[in-house]
C-alpha cells in the first residue's frame, strides 16, 4: 500500500474531517484529556503541536530543539485536549535532561494518549523510540510525518501493515501542509475516549537467559506494585540502576533482587537490550518500508555532505559562512543603530527633558529619569537591538537548513581534545550573537559536566555588545598606527585577531577545567546529521525575533535601567566636594595603570556591567566629567564622531597601549549582568556562576598586566 493512501478511506462511515478543530493556544484549564507528543529531533513534532494549538513553538532543524515541555490546548468535536510537546529524544533509556523529561512525563503523568511523531524518510531510526514508548504505555499512536519528502525520495510505507504489526493506530501526515491532521485528531479522540483500544506489540528478542532473569524481576514488581502496568520496562530500568526509577520503586526487597539480577546478567545488559530493540525495529521496517536508497540516506544529502564535512573544504566553508554572518551583522546593523540612536537619543531624549522641565520637575528628578534611566535604556536598545535582529535570523536560517549540526561535526575533534563536547561549537557560535543566548543554547549538551564547561567558557565568544567597542578602538588606534592605505585592513585584522584569541582562550580554558574542577571523561558524541531542508523564512524571522531577540533584549533592559540610574547618581552625589565617581576613579587609577588602563575605564566597566553596549558612552561621559570637556551635564551618557571621540580619549590620556589593553580587557572580562543572571538560572548554582564571572575577569586582569608591563619594558 502506498504511503499516500488514507488508511480510513475505504470506510464510508469514517468520521474523519467531520468534527472541527478549535485552537486554544496556552489555555489548558478545564481540559478533559492530555496528549503527549514524543519523537526524535527533526521529525516535525513541534510543527504538529503548532498546527493543533495555534502557538509558535520554535521548530529548528537541530537535535534537541525542544528541551523543555511546551504546553497548549485545543478542542476537537465536543472534547477538550491539553497537549504537551516533549523534548526531542532518540531514547528513553539514559538519564540526560531531555530523555528524563520525556520519559517521566509518559510514565508518571500517564497522558491519555502518547503520539510518537516519526520521520517517514528515516522510519527505522525512529522506531527505536517508539518501541520503548510501547513498553511504557498502552495508549499510543504513531504519526508517520514528512510523507511528502518520502514520496519525493521514492520511499513507500505500508501504513496499514505497520499498524497491524505494532498493534496501535498509524496515521500518515505531512504536518507542514496540514495533510493527515484531521485523521490524527480523530484517532487521538478515539483512543482517548476508549473507542479505539490499542494492543501494543511488546516482544523483545533478548537472549533466553537474560529474558528469564527479567521475568523474575517483573513478577516481583507485579507483587509489590500491583497497580503498575509497564512492569517489563520498569524492570529494565531497575537493572540499569536508573536513579529516577529507583527512587520511585525503592522497596528494599525489590532493589536487592534488581542488583542480584544485574550481577547474573552481567555489565552488557544495556547492549543486549539496545541490540534487541534495533533488531526488532529493522525486522518491522523490512516488512513495511520499500525504498530506492538502501543506505537510508538521500542522494542530495550525501553529495552535499561530501563537501561541507570534508577535511579539505569543511573548515574553509564553515569559516566563510560564519564570517559572512558576522560581517552582515556588523555592516547591516550600522544603519538601523544610527537611526535608533538619532531617534531615541537625539530626538526623544531632549523632548523628555523638556517635558519634565515643563511639568516643573526638580533638576535632580529630570536628570535621574531622563539622563540616567531613560538614556541608558535608549543606548542599549539602539546598539543591541539591530545586531541581534540580524544575527539571530541568519543563524536560525542556517540552523533550519541543517548546516549547524555539520559545524558541530567539523569542530568535534577540537573540542574533544580540549575535554569539551562537540556541540559546544553551536553554543560558541550562538555566543557571538549574545552570550546569554549562548548559555541557554547549552541545553543541547546532554552531559552536565560538559554543559558546565560550555557555560563557563561562553563569555570568550565576542558578543554583539562588544563588537562596536572592538571595531571603534581598532579603527581609532590600530588603524591610526599604520599608513592610511592599510588602515582598514589593519583594523579588520585586529578585530579578527581578538575573535581568534577568544576562541583559543575558550579551548585552553575548557582543557584546564576538564582536568581540574570539572574533571571527567569526554562523552561520546553521537550525532545524526539531519536532512537538509529549505528554511521557512517568515516563520524563522518571527521565531528568531520573538524567541531570541526580544527575550534577550528584555533581560538586558531590566538591568540597563538601574545601571543608568546608578551611573547618574554616582556622578551627581558629592562627598567632600567631589562626586562619588571622582573618588572611585582616583581609587582605581593605581590598578588601572598596572593593567595599561586607568580608573575611568575600570569604573566604566563596573558601572556598565548590565550592558556592554554602554561601556564606551560611559567612558566618554566620565572622561568629559574629569577633564571638564564636552559641556554635558554630569552623568549624561554621550557619543560623538570618530574624530571627536579620538580627541576626547587622547585628552583623557589614552595611547596605543591603552587601546590595545582595552581591546583585550573587552574580550577578557566579566560577563554582563544579563548573562550572569542567565548562568544562575541555568545552573542553579552560586559556585558555577561565580566561576563564570571570575575566570574571565582574572584572565583579563592578568593578560592586561602582562601586556602593559612588556609594552613599557620594550618601549
Amino acid at each position: 500500500m502506498s504511503q499516500t493512501t488514507n488508511s480510513c478511506a475505504s470506510c464510508s462511515s469514517c468520521p474523519v474531517g467531520k468534527a472541527s478543530l478549535q485552537r486554544r493556544g496556552e489555555h489548558t484549564e478545564g481540559t478533559r484529556f492530555t496528549i503527549a507528543l514524543a519523537g526524535n529531533p527533526n521529525t516535525g513534532k513541534s510543527t504538529v503541536f503548532n498546527a493543533l494549538t495555534g502557538l509558535k513553538q520554535h521548530t529548528g532543524n537541530w537535535p534537541g530543539k525542544t528541551v523543555g515541555k511546551a504546553m497548549g490546548s485545543f478542542v476537537y468535536g465536543d472534547e477538550s485536549f491539553a497537549i504537551v510537546d516533549l523534548p526531542g529524544t532518540y531514547s528513553l533509556s539514559s538519564t540526560s535532561e531531555d530523555e528524563e523529561i520525556a520519559r517521566d512525563f509518559i510514565l508518571f503523568e500517564a497522558p491519555d494518549v502518547t503520539v510518537v511523531v516519526a520521520d517517514a524518510t528515516r522510519l527505522e531510526r525512529n522506531m527505536n523510540l517508539l518501541l520503548q514508548v510501547l513498553q511504557i504505555t498502552d495508549k499510543a499512536i504513531l504519526c508517520v510525518n514528512l510523507l511528502d519528502e518520502a514520496k519525493r525520495n521514492k520511499i513507500d510505507i505500508d501504513l496499514r501493515g505497520l499498524s497491524r504489526r505494532l498493534g496501535i493506530p498509524v496515521v500518515g501526515a505531512s504536518a507542514r501542509s496540514g495533510q493527515g491532521l484531521d485523521e490524527l485528531l480523530e484517532t487521538m479522540r478515539a483512543v482517548a475516549t476508549g473507542e479505539l483500544v490499542c494492543k501494543p506489540y511488546r516482544q523483545n528478542a533478548l537472549p533466553g537467559h537474560t529474558a528469564h532473569q527479567v521475568m523474575r524481576l517483573r513478577e516481583q514488581i507485579e507483587r509489590l506494585y500491583p497497580e503498575t502496568t509497564n512492569t517489563e520496562w520498569i524492570a529494565y530500568r531497575l537493572i540499569e540502576d536508573d536513579p529516577s526509577i529507583v527512587s520511585r520503586f525503592n522497596h528494599p526487597e525489590l532493589l536487592k533482587l534488581a542488583k542480584e539480577v544485574h550481577l547474573i546478567i552481567g555489565e552488557n545488559f544495556h547492549d543486549q537490550l539496545t541490540e534487541a530493540i534495533y533488531a526488532e525495529a529493522h525486522r518491522i521496517c523490512e516488512e513495511v518500508v520499500h525504498q530506492a536508497y538502501t543506505s537510508g540516506r538521500l542522494p542530495f544529502d550525501v553529495k552535499l555532505d561530501r563537501i561541507l564535512t570534508s577535511r579539505r573544504w569543511g573548515f574553509p566553508i564553515m569559516l566563510l559562512l560564519l564570517g559572512g554572518v558576522f560581517w552582515l551583522t556588523i555592516i547591516g546593523s550600522n544603519y538601523p543603530s544610527a537611526f535608533l540612536s538619532d531617534l531615541l537619543v537625539g530626538k526623544l531624549h531632549p523632548l523628555l527633558r523638556s517635558g519634565l522641565e515643563a511639568l516643573g520637575s526638580p533638576w535632580w528628578v529630570t536628570g535621574f529619569l531622563a539622563d540616567g534611566v531613560y538614556l541608558a535604556t535608549a543606548w542599549v536598545v539602539s546598539v543591541m537591538l539591530p545586531p541581534m535582529a540580524i544575527f539571530f535570523p541568519l543563524f536560525t536560517l542556517l540552523e533550519d537548513f541543517g548546516y549547524l549540526p555539520r559545524v558541530a561535526f567539523n569542530l568535534d575533534e577540537l573540542f574533544r581534545r580540549s575535554g569539551a563536547h562537540g556541540k559546544q561549537a553551536l553554543t560558541m557560535s550562538m555566543g557571538f550573537g549574545c552570550n546569554a543566548a549562548g548559555v541557554v543554547s547549552t541545553r543541547i549538551i546532554d552531559s552536565e559536566r560538559e554543559r558546565l564547561i560550555a557555560i563557563i567558557t561562553n563569555n570568550f565568544s565576542l558578543c554583539n555588545g562588544r563588537w562596536p567597542t572592538q571595531i571603534l578602538l581598532a579603527s581609532l588606534f590600530i588603524g591610526a598606527a599604520v599608513p592610511a592605505a592599510y588602515a582598514p585592513l589593519a583594523s579588520i585584522g585586529a578585530v579578527l585577531a581578538i575573535v581568534l584569541l577568544g576562541i583559543a582562550v575558550m579551548f585552553a580554558s575548557s582543557w584546564v577545567l576538564s582536568h581540574t574542577v570539572l574533571r571527567g571523561e569526554v562523552s561520546t558524541f553521537h550525532l545524526e546529521l539531519p536532512p537538509y531542508r529549505p528554511p521557512q523564512f517568515w516563520r524563522t524571522l518571527y521565531t528568531s525575533l520573538i524567541d531570541r531577540t526580544l527575550i534577550v533584549l528584555w533581560r538586558a533592559l531590566v538591568f540597563a535601567a538601574p545601571a543608568g540610574a546608578l551611573i547618574w547618581l554616582t556622578c551627581n552625589i558629592t562627598l567632600g566636594g567631589d562626586s562619588i565617581a571622582a573618588h572611585l576613579i582616583h581609587l582605581l587609577d593605581a590598578p588601572g595603570w598596572l593593567m595599561g588602563l586607568n580608573g575611568i575605564i575600570l569604573l566604566a566597566y563596573l558601572l556598565a556591567i548590565p550592558a556592554n553596549e554602554i561601556v564606551i558612552p560611559t567612558v566618554l561621559m566620565l572622561t568629559a566629567l574629569m577633564t571638564g570637556a564636552g559641556g554635558e551635564g554630569a552623568g549624561v551618557l554621550m557619543e560623538g564622531g570618530e574624530a571627536e571621540t579620538f580627541a576626547l580619549l587622547q585628552q583623557g590620556g589614552w595611547t596605543l597601549m591603552t587601546g590595545v589593553c582595552v581591546m583585550l580587557f573587552c574580550l577578557l572580562h566579566h560577563p554582563c549582568s544579563t548573562t550572569i543572571y542567565t548562568i544562575y538560572k541555568e545552573t542553579k548554582s552560586v559556585r558555577w556562576t561565580a566561576l563564570s564571572v571570575f575566570l574571565p575577569l582574572g584572565l583579563g586582569i592578568l593578560v592586561t598586566i602582562l601586556v602593559a608591563g612588556l609594552w613599557r619594558l620594550l618601549a
